[in-house]
């Protein structure tokens, strides 16, 4: 069974960092799956944050987190990360760990995990 699960969330001030976390099952990094990262704030649709490739060269961003979020990889530690810098009031949701065999910049994603909350406060 596929899992994904996503750690380091809480509560920063604004212009402060965090550092998400998300471990995953073997099958998905044995067969170089795409990561990516969604988010969702209250009252919102969820939203695309950042996706990587299986050996971390491509990667990709929303706009809005272009320059101060970071997405990588460890294949060996079944793991992805996201790395938030200069956190905004705007940046509060739940975060998403997923994954897909497709292409970095797909549509659907295959798999989700629980989500981890981030609060940025102003």
């Amino acid at each position: 069974q596929v899992h994904l699960a996503e750690s380091g969330g809480g509560l920063v001030q604004a212009g402060g960092s965090l550092r998400l976390s998300c471990v995953g099952s073997e099958y998905l990094f044995e067969n170089l799956y795409y990561m990516g990262w969604f988010r969702q704030a209250p009252g919102k649709e969820r939203e695309f944050v950042a996706a990587i490739n299986w050996s971390g060269i491509n990667t990709r961003y929303a706009d809005a987190v272009k320059g101060r979020f970071t997405i990588s990889r460890d294949n060996a530690k079944k793991s992805v990360y996201l790395q938030m810098n200069s956190l905004k009031f705007e940046d509060t949701a739940v975060y998403y760990c997923t994954a897909n065999s497709h292409a970095i910049g797909a549509k659907e994603w295959n798999y989700w995990g629980q989500g981890t909350q981030v609060t940025v406060s102003s």
